[in-house]
């Protein structure tokens, strides 16, 4: 997906295997959440609607269930990104036929990743040539997409971690990449990049906001782009980007 997919190009970050313990301890807190996010949602589904189908549900729960565990494809194997976008598929080939201005409420709002086969790329251009994650030093946090259908503004947003010495707390930064977004037809978006607004977090909370109208270096290829809507319902949703990303979301 890349309407702006920045997160539709987002690298894999496992290249500190000797941190691969501390790691997993904090992706199995990441699937906990994937799956406690989903459960709320599809609590909150109207039953008599296509989109809440026992199915569905089944389905929507075994996609998670594949990537639980991936810290949102981060640690996948080749076998697990293969499981995950056959998982995807079934709940695709399941789903209605899309139609984004039929359609488009329903993109309304704040989305989480909870996998994407970008990371196991191991760069930033997924499965187009791009700067390789592990010359990027930060540690990624939370990945979100905020979407607003009536501005048809869409951001991109994202935490990173810069480690420092200890005692020092670390440097932690959220960045929003703002995107406008069109609907060529069907069950496309083409984003267009706007700018990137950076935040300071915890210890630098009290520094004002940058923004910065040109799109940093190692960004700059996921600027903009367009995906598909393959799968969508009133809390969950999977994309397939013009770079061969599948990227699977629920709604917050």
């Amino acid at each position: 997906m890349t309407t702006v997919a920045f997160i539709h190009s987002l690298p894999r970050w496992h290249h500190h295997r000797s941190h691969l313990s501390s790691r997993r301890k904090s992706n199995k807190h990441t699937a906990r959440e994937n799956l406690i996010c989903f459960s709320a949602a599809a609590a909150a589904t109207d039953v008599n609607s296509p989109s809440s189908s026992l199915e569905a549900k089944a389905l929507k729960a075994d996609l998670l269930s594949v990537v639980a565990g991936l810290d949102r494809g981060i640690f996948a194997s080749d076998d697990d990104v293969e499981a995950a976008d056959l998982a995807s598929k079934r709940l695709e080939d399941a789903g209605d036929k899309i139609d984004l201005p039929r359609d488009l409420d329903k993109l309304q709002g704040k989305w989480r990743l909870v996998y994407s086969s970008a990371f196991a790329s191991g760069n930033l251009g997924g499965s187009r040539p791009g700067p390789r994650a592990a010359r990027f030093p930060l540690t990624l946090g939370p990945v979100y997409q905020r979407i607003d259908v009536l501005s048809r503004e869409f951001d991109n947003i994202v935490e990173f971690r810069a480690p420092t010495p200890w005692p020092l707390p670390p440097l932690e930064t959220r960045a929003t990449l703002a995107h406008t977004f069109e609907l060529p037809g069907g069950a496309s978006v083409k984003i267009i990049f706007d700018k990137t607004s950076i935040k300071g977090l915890g210890v630098l909370s009290e520094l004002p906001p940058l923004d910065l109208p040109r799109l940093p270096d190692f960004l700059r290829s996921s600027s903009s782009g367009l995906f598909t809507v393959s799968y969508l319902d009133d809390d969950f949703r999977i994309t397939r980007g013009d770079r061969g990303e599948l990227r699977v979301f629920v709604k917050l």
